[in-house]
């Protein structure tokens, strides 16, 4: 007897969770409008705008979105759901609405790890960082002096934005390991700042441990907290330990600027601001000492960084060698909570974080101006510096494909 043929399997149907998970995909991308796929209350508190920032600056990132690689549960209306990106993987959570036309209604991505790329190279990297609009300088190497992987205008200072923040820390520690000082000393309040950071909005006169305004400085970028820091350890005690540490050109900083000035220099009035940068240190000390009896405003820090890059030379500089100086400066005579202050904010995905021992950061930036500085021990208790910077006085630098280039860096094979 002739065998009835098979009957064909029946086509899986998408559900509702699925169709509407891999839409998100193409939000993401830009391929889809944000109006197709979320609901109407999801809109009021995230518009189509803020949506299409944040998908821009994830693709910026970790590259396109290329798949939902996880949806648990498929059917139903809430699920778990992992997005993998060209460089990342996305994870967090979805819902949907069948009364709107299964609309999301939520979405969350609790973490964005990165992943590493398959077949990338130093060279690749390098060839990256080289295309990129303006000047940059890079330095990937063992902090022992060994051959670098990645090496782009290693004696090229550029403007380090908040990153110049660890040579206040390095004098702090220096000071502290010295017996001169000790991380427990109390003192009041008496500057301000604007944001980054918090302390602007304490009392004045609030008592704080220098350790306290240390750990806020480096892991909040906290400006206040910086000039306190500045104002206890003394802008002359900082350019020595920036002489001290190998700077290959410290009068470069002289005077050193605290966060109040730099803001006042930049938003305030033009003239000053021109006589400031075309003066020598004499002349650039003696308009700082007009500012000290001012204080800074918000129109003026609004004014300094609102319409793109304003004289990004007033600012703090270091090269990358200046940097991996520093760093190997520090392994000599910071107290060594100094080294835990930097790793309170490692900058890090979980993946990064899971491939170093130890991983300490500082970073800075403002219109025109980017730098990423990392201090890394391996697990074979090697220690290695990554430092990258990036200026264009001529428009804003893209942060996120900056950090993108960055994480490559920090999950190459060893």
């Amino acid at each position: 007897m002739a065998q009835e043929p098979a009957e064909a399997a029946a086509p899986l149907t998408q559900t509702p969770l699925e169709i509407r998970s891999q839409q998100v995909v193409g939000v993401i991308n830009g391929s889809v409008a944000p109006e197709d796929v979320f609901s109407d209350s999801f809109l009021a508190a995230i518009p189509a705008a803020q949506l299409k920032g944040l998908s821009a600056s994830l693709t910026a990132q970790f590259g396109a979105a290329v798949e939902v690689s996880l949806l648990a549960p498929r059917e139903g209306t809430r699920a778990a759901l992992e997005i993998r990106f060209e460089r990342g993987l996305a994870k967090g959570g979805i819902a949907i609405d069948p009364a709107a036309d299964n609309r999301v209604t939520e979405l969350v991505f609790n973490t964005v790890d990165s992943l590493a790329i398959e077949g990338d190279t130093p060279e690749q990297i390098a060839a990256d960082l080289s295309a990129l609009p303006g000047s940059v300088n890079a330095w990937f190497a063992p902090l022992d002096g060994g051959t670098p992987a990645i090496s782009i205008g290693a004696d090229t200072p550029l403007a380090l934005g908040s990153t110049f923040k660890l040579y206040v820390l390095a004098a702090l520690a220096e000071d502290v390991k010295a017996g001169k000082r000790r991380w427990g000393d109390v003192v009041p309040l008496t500057q301000k700042s604007y944001p980054s950071g918090k302390l602007q909005d304490w009392p004045a006169g609030a008592p704080l441990t220098l350790h306290t305004l240390a750990s806020v400085m480096i892991s909040i970028s906290d400006n206040t907290a910086t000039d306190q820091l500045i104002k206890e350890v003394g802008e002359d005690r900082i350019l020595k330990l920036m002489a001290d540490s190998g700077h290959a050109n410290p009068g470069a900083n002289n005077p050193f600027l605290n966060t109040r000035a730099l803001f006042q220099l930049k938003g305030g009035d033009a003239a000053r601001l021109s006589a400031y940068q075309a003066g020598d240190a004499e002349a650039r000390s003696a308009i700082l000492a007009t500012l000290d009896t001012q204080p800074v405003t918000l129109q003026e820090v609004n004014a300094a960084f609102a319409a793109g890059p304003k004289a990004i030379d007033v600012e703090w500089f270091a090269s990358p060698a200046d940097l991996a100086k520093l760093f190997a400066h520090m392994r000599e005579t910071a107290d060594p909570e100094a080294f835990e202050i930097m790793a309170i904010n490692p900058s890090a995905t979980p993946a990064i974080v899971n491939a170093w021992d130890y991983i300490g950061f500082k970073g800075g930036s403002e219109p025109g101006v980017l730098n990423l500085t990392w201090l890394l021990r391996d697990k074979a208790g090697a220690w290695h510096v990554l430092t990258l910077g990036w200026n264009n006085p001529a428009a804003s630098v893209d942060q996120g494909a900056f950090e993108a280039i960055a994480q490559r860096i920090l999950l190459l094979p060893r």
